[in-house]
């Protein structure tokens, strides 16, 4: 069976992160779980790819985090979207729509 995964282009990662904690703090794990299933399995974003971002996306004020108990009672990290974060993945959305639009009027599929 061939792979259906798809390597995500450059930027596109902040945008799913921002957009899944739009749902609700989550934990690292938690939040690649739901990129996967919501992509039926095509994305799936690596540990060396998710913790880099998610650290990123806090030092520009984005997400915050703070520490609690998942629901296999382990200490995590939750994060969650910030008012900036917000406004963020608006922005962000925006101009995805945008780009994909145009992308999809050059292949003709407009």
């Amino acid at each position: 069976m061939p792979d259906k995964r798809i390597d995500l282009p450059q930027g596109t990662l902040d945008l799913l992160i921002l957009r899944t904690l739009a749902l609700g703090p989550q934990h690292g794990w938690g939040i690649s779980e739901r990129v996967q299933q919501t992509s039926s399995n095509a994305l799936q974003i690596q540990q060396g790819s998710l913790y880099p971002a998610l650290h990123r996306l806090e030092r520009r004020g984005w997400i915050k985090a703070r520490w609690g108990t998942s629901e296999n009672n382990r200490k995590a990290k939750y994060y969650e979207l910030t008012r900036a974060g917000r406004r963020q993945l608006d922005s962000e959305t925006d101009a995805w729509k945008r780009l994909t639009a145009a992308v999809a009027q050059v292949l003709g599929t407009a």
